[in-house]
């Protein structure tokens, strides 16, 4: 009598399933608007404090120095974030698929169509990730007026060059504020109001 024992199948149905819910984690993460250090500093990087409303900051002797973010915009041409220095820069971390994105859009244009037309030192930048079309991302900014130029990265590739334990933006959307030394001067991991957008640039900007 043979005692050997019949191969196992494995179910196909239960890999689709863990793959689905790895599929589905990693989805959750991009999307967070919470950061995956909790708001404190680990590895390297400065020391930053978060406030109540989630804005993190750091003050101007413990800043880290933003990665030179470079490519194509959204619109052809492009962008080299270092030739900025020289001036309090605001990135905003976004999508055209995320809606928190479209629903802090309409204070982005408001705010920096404002700023610009005072001739305050500050300049917008976009970073438009996950789109698989630039006609998506372009059609965004059309619907929201948004006019400053945004670099296009599809596959995220240009948040990678944050250094863990910094003011990364690990979250759609995020916003970060540069000082004129082109360093990490605040950060925050939620959709902005114009009240919110002006008081995380009003500081950094009032810096001599």
């Amino acid at each position: 009598m043979s005692l050997s024992r019949a191969p196992r199948r494995r179910s196909t149905g239960g890999r689709a399933l863990l793959l689905t819910a790895v599929t589905l984690t990693g989805a959750l993460a991009l999307t967070a608007c919470t950061g995956a250090d909790g708001g404190k500093p680990t590895g390297s990087g400065g020391n930053y404090v978060t406030g109540a409303k989630g804005v993190s900051t750091a003050a101007k002797g413990e800043r880290t120095e933003a990665p030179k973010l470079d490519g194509e915009t959204v619109d052809g041409k492009t962008l080299d974030t270092t030739a900025l220095k020289g001036k309090v820069v605001v990135l905003n971390v976004w999508g055209s698929w995320c809606p928190p994105c479209r629903a802090e859009a309409p204070s982005f244009a408001k705010v920096s169509k404002e700023l610009t037309d005072a001739g305050k030192d500050v300049v917008f930048v976009g970073v438009n990730v996950r789109d698989n079309s630039k006609q998506n991302a372009a059609s965004f900014e059309e619907t929201f007026g948004i006019t400053y130029p945004s670099l296009y990265d599809p596959d995220g590739k240009l948040l990678l060059r944050f250094p863990k334990g910094s003011l990364n933006p690990n979250a759609i959307p995020s916003t970060l504020v540069l000082d004129r030394e082109g360093r990490i001067a605040a950060r925050t991991l939620a959709p902005l109001s114009e009240d919110q957008l002006r008081s995380m640039i009003d500081p950094v900007l009032a810096e001599q």
